[in-house]
């Protein structure tokens, strides 16, 4: 007995004979709660938050990377602005 080939013309018959198997999932509730996963919570209660220095110093390190970007744009519209302002003979 031959093996037909399938539409695409490939020898390799397609599993569309058999249906595949689904993997069975388990689910197991050890008793754990979205806090208990998020580690917000230590053995001994809370853990502690960050301070106000490490706060700080994380947003004036965001703020310096975000200064360089802040520049080119705001020059770059200030550039198409002066050229439409030149184009349209109001400048």
């Amino acid at each position: 007995m031959s093996k037909k080939p399938n539409e695409s013309g490939s020898d390799s018959t397609m599993s569309e004979d058999k249906p595949k198997k689904k993997q069975k999932i388990v689910y197991i509730d050890d008793g754990s709660t979205v806090a208990d996963m998020s580690g917000t919570f230590g053995k001994n209660g809370p853990q502690p938050r960050s301070t106000f220095k490490e706060r700080a110093k994380t947003f004036f390190t965001v703020a310096k990377k975000m200064v360089i970007p802040l520049l080119i744009t705001l020059m770059a519209l200030t550039l198409v602005y002066i050229l439409v302002l030149v184009l349209t003979g109001r400048f």
